[in-house]
């Protein structure tokens, strides 16, 4: 039965972040990657609910500094291609 839920939560989620931007899949992935590690951290300490809350916190600005730093990346790759063909 776990099993089952664990399958069709998994497929939900996956369909769910189809029609998501880069930043919102990057945003969402961080919030859940940090409330799934804080709530472990949550559970060794005493309190998941607190744990999972700070992490998906930590978790939320993760990913959206993640999101910076590829969008920059891919500005400064555009840049460059551009003076490529300009000659400068």
């Amino acid at each position: 039965m776990l099993k089952r839920v664990t399958l069709a939560a998994l497929c939900l989620a996956v369909a769910g972040c189809a029609g998501m931007s880069d930043t919102e899949q990057r945003a969402l992935t961080g919030t859940a990657a940090g409330a799934a590690g804080g709530a472990v951290v949550g559970a060794i300490a005493g309190n998941t609910a607190m744990g999972a809350a700070i992490g998906a916190g930590a978790g939320l600005v993760g990913g959206l500094v993640v999101d910076k730093v590829q969008k920059d990346k891919e500005a400064a790759y555009q840049r460059g291609v551009a003076a490529g063909r300009s000659g400068g």
